[in-house]
């Protein structure tokens, strides 16, 4: 009897360290970003509160600096399960969520803060939603900053500058309609191109935020650049449907919690960037210009025409303007 006893508890622990062992998981994120900048390391920090919640069961393997390619690619990859965890501009989602498109709208948000209450607030909640039919569940939003032009020859000092010029774009159909409203030729390429598209002259400028022109070092290149901050649009972290139905119900809310927190410290580490890039690129001689942004907003009458045609998304507009 003795001896059965032993051998049922010896087989028990051995069943229990192979369903402990079965449940090791580790998460494959993709980044376009390097290796300091915020998104990385928010998501980062995401693995280190997940693998504490969860007694390091599940971790988070950060593949960032595009190793595994273009947003555009991540994305198909990440809804078929081959990447588990993603962090993508909202505009690369545009044409899969129409609801994203609203999000992207130029001078939609009146300030960083207008933002964060839409997105940390049923409006926000909704849009997240959308991704699952998708083969995506969307987890957080991360902060993008203000997008502005930047240029390596004239300088944009007012809106007719822009008439004719080269700029490369999200690959987006809304970012493309907005460039030809400011009058310019939109120019789609991955990020991973545009630095030497704009050494070699493909393109006369592109826009971005201060940590994205200072990271990718297109300041080196395109020293002019014009705070026209016609876009507010921010970053969506998701996962993979395929990866998150393997996730128990107690694991899926441990996830949740952790991309819950990580945005937390996201918008510390941007704050805290957002200074310290600008900072670079004044030091390193950029041609800082200020312009008059209403004459710029006045012109993006025809992209809120075009994309906010849907009932639902003039709703879901109407709903965002009226944030207080």
């Amino acid at each position: 009897m003795k001896l059965t006893k032993m051998l049922g508890l010896a087989l028990g622990l051995a069943l229990a360290a192979t369903t402990a062992h079965a449940q090791q998981v580790t998460l494959r994120s993709a980044d376009i970003h390097p290796d300091g900048y915020p998104t990385v390391e928010a998501v980062k920090y995401m693995g280190e509160l997940l693998s504490k919640s969860t007694n390091g069961r599940i971790k988070i393997q950060v593949m960032n600096n595009s190793v595994l390619g273009s947003e555009k690619d991540t994305i198909e990859q990440t809804r078929f399960g081959v990447i588990d965890m993603n962090r993508v501009n909202a505009a690369p989602f545009n044409n899969l969520v129409p609801q994203t498109t609203v999000l992207g709208l130029p001078f939609l948000f009146r300030s960083t803060e207008h933002m964060h209450k839409v997105v940390d607030g049923p409006i926000g909640e909704e849009i997240l939603k959308a991704f699952e039919p998708h083969g995506l569940v969307g987890l957080a939003y991360y902060d993008s900053g203000a997008r502005s032009f930047y240029t390596t020859k004239k300088p944009i000092q007012k809106l007719a500058d822009l008439k004719g010029m080269k700029i490369r774009v999200q690959q987006s159909d809304l970012w493309i309609a907005m460039m030809q409203a400011f009058g310019a030729n939109p120019t789609p390429m991955p990020m991973g191109e545009v630095y030497s598209s704009l050494e070699t002259g493909v393109v006369d400028g592109a826009e971005n935020n201060w940590p994205s022109y200072e990271s990718a070092r297109h300041y080196e290149v395109a020293k002019n650049y014009t705070l026209t901050q016609h876009s507010l649009n921010p970053e969506i972290l998701v996962m993979s449907k395929l990866s998150w139905d393997k996730l128990s119900p107690e694991d899926q809310k441990a996830v949740r919690q952790a991309a819950k927190e990580s945005t937390t410290k996201m918008r510390e580490l941007w704050a805290a960037r957002e200074k310290s890039s600008e900072a670079k690129v004044r030091a390193g001689g950029s041609n800082v210009i200020e312009v008059n942004k209403e004459e710029f907003a006045a012109a993006m009458k025809p992209v809120y025409d075009k994309f906010v045609t849907d009932p639902k998304q003039k709703a879901l507009l109407e709903q965002i303007q009226a944030v207080k």
